[in-house]
């Protein structure tokens, strides 16, 4: 783990604390300081080093006490305030608060009340009846709470792409440097994009396996090595563990296919080989029609394939097959057809349809983000902050009247801009499907993202239908609202609400912040083929979260999306008609 991250994750942390003490202000000003920090470009050891804690609080929300206990940290390995609060409330704050519905004032009471500290506390607390004893829970909160432990659990076992991906990306790179590797990629399910991950997986071709394994272990990012051998390592970087392994040029392609999975496709993929008289190992394709025994070793019969993967499909009469694809879940049919979808790239990706400013809960002015979209080559823009509604806290959403304003703003703002710009608004959906924002105000603004951002247990589907209906909105945003590795979101008949948003013309956003990444792959799959249109857009609330939208355009590839899928891969014009 990175000190930036390092120093977020214990004012995170401290901010529950404070929470959990019932302590005002205090908790957001934390969450947004290690937001910030967390998010800068430079170290925070390095801005320390050569300027002190006067350096520190140049970066954005962060004053001079934060920076201080940043200081303190950076000094000794702890925060005293945070030790403190940690002997107050000795309990695993992280642990719990991972389950759906737990807050840090919910893990606070339960603590005084029977004593929980950790997950096991809670679970067999749970199961023996005791939580609804306590003051203001009850039978049902009980239950809820017994129910997300399991996902509590699993949550804490993986990474989030958006993590993970930064650090493979960076290993690539230094390895692609190394005299010695001919061809480096990463495997497993960080190349098929999945949005959670749970170790880092990189392949590398090279005849001296020992050089490349030697480089590997002395990468200035490795902060510890956990093993190494002839032709495997592993490493810890920011807080991962990443694993490489070393073959042969000539069976990179079939190790490549082989580590990169899913384990039912590469079953799948091998048992057509065997009905070709075939074998398909990590090692390569090989003829074992003529081979008295296929299994009596991993390199028996001759090799027809193996140096590239599509080298390889192509030996057991297949198209190459995009990693997002490789689920087992129709692609090898469409393959052996050569009918694979025309996926698209971030090069059709032409603009962002919901993004924030300081208006709402973002960080940079309305000139800020356009200047920005600007400089990400987009062709348009919607800027939609927040309504109030429900799920917003903190005076953080605008109401009708300053939305009207708003977007006299904007017009204004981009009759001077080089892109096009829309005015909009994220309103909220409410329990029973309404939104936030009256429909007069809807009718004046040029891009209506309709979101959950409460109540988000349970089945979702009838809430949403009515959202997706209403004519004054254009997008669904977030639409399960769930929070990766913190909470799932709605249940949803994704059949039903993608008929509901292909009738009324209403697009189901791909929400590409990496927390989210919502709508997932498999309904992205499911709202195409009902005829739905989908829209990639980033959420993004500073300027250097556009960048996030390779996250969207992966998951959508996920679901089998293609340019015409899209609504953002159509220009400003074509937008504009949605629209409207």
């Amino acid at each position: 783990m990175s000190e930036n991250d390092a120093v977020a994750t214990l004012l995170e942390e401290m901010a529950d604390r404070l929470e959990a003490r019932d302590v005002e202000y205090k908790p957001n000003a934390y969450r947004r300081a290690a937001d910030s920090i967390r998010g800068h470009t430079v170290a925070i050891e390095r801005l320390y080093e050569e300027g002190g804690e006067d350096a520190i609080t140049e970066i954005d929300d962060v004053g001079d006490a934060i920076a201080g206990k940043t200081a303190e940290y950076l000094e000794t390995g702890t925060i005293d305030e945070l030790e403190e609060l940690r002997e107050e409330l000795p309990v695993e704050m992280d642990a719990l608060t991972a389950i759906e519905g737990v807050g840090p004032k919910t893990v606070a009471a339960l603590y005084e009340a029977l004593g929980t500290e950790t997950l096991d506390d809670l679970e067999t607390a749970a199961e023996a009846g005791e939580i609804r004893d306590v003051s203001g829970f009850g039978a049902k909160t009980e239950t809820n709470i017994l129910g997300g432990i399991p996902f509590a659990r699993e949550a804490r076992k993986r990474s989030l792409l958006g993590e993970a991906r930064p650090v493979a990306d960076r290993v690539v790179a230094f390895l692609e440097d190394c005299a010695a590797v001919e061809s480096v990629e990463t495997a497993g399910s960080i190349r098929r994009w999945r949005p959670t991950i749970g170790d880092v997986d990189v392949l590398a071709g090279s005849d001296d396996g020992k050089a490349v394994i030697e480089a590997f272990e002395s990468w200035q990012a490795a902060d510890a090595v956990i093993e190494a051998g002839t032709n495997k390592a592993s490493i810890r970087s920011n807080g991962l563990r990443v694993d490489l392994r070393v073959v042969v040029p000539e069976e990179f392609g079939a190790a490549l296919q082989y580590f990169t999975g899913s384990k039912d496709h590469n079953v799948a993929v091998r048992n057509r080989a065997i009905e070709m008289g075939l074998k398909l190992n990590e090692y390569g394709v090989f003829d074992v029609s003529d081979v008295e025994d296929p299994d009596a070793g991993q390199r028996v019969g001759e090799r027809v394939a193996g140096e590239t993967e599509a080298d390889v499909y192509d030996a057991v009469g297949m198209a190459w097959i995009p990693p997002e694809l490789r689920e087992d879940r129709g692609e090898i049919e469409r393959a052996a057809g050569d009918d694979l979808p025309d996926l698209l790239s971030a090069a059709d990706v032409r603009g962002d349809l919901h993004v924030h400013t300081d208006a709402s809960d973002g960080e940079a002015t309305i000139e800020g983000m356009i200047a920005a979209a600007e400089a990400y080559d987009h062709e348009y823009v919607a800027i939609t902050d927040h309504a109030t509604g429900p799920g917003m806290v903190g005076g953080v959403g605008l109401d009708d009247a300053e939305l009207r304003a708003q977007a006299e703003t904007v017009r204004s703002i981009a009759a001077d801009a080089s892109i096009d710009v829309f005015a909009g608004v994220e309103a909220n959906i409410g329990p029973d499907g309404g939104i936030s924002v009256d429909d007069a105000v809807l009718s004046e603004l040029d891009c209506v993202v309709a979101s959950p951002h409460s109540a988000l247990d349970g089945d979702g589907t009838d809430r949403l239908v009515a959202a997706v209906e209403h004519p004054g909105v254009d997008i669904l945003g977030h639409p399960t609202g769930r929070l990766l590795n913190r909470r799932p979101g709605h249940d949803l008949d994704v059949e039903r609400l993608a008929e509901a948003a292909a009738e009324h013309g209403t697009a189901l956003e791909i929400n590409a912040d990496p927390r989210r990444l919502d709508l997932r792959a498999s309904y992205v799959k499911a709202a195409i083929e009902a005829g739905a249109t989908v829209v990639i857009d980033t959420d993004a609330h500073s300027t250097d979260a556009y960048g996030k939208v390779r996250f969207g355009i992966h998951t959508a590839r996920r679901g089998w999306a293609e340019p015409d899928d899209v609504l953002n891969c159509r220009d400003a014009a074509g937008v504009r008609a949605f629209l409207e």
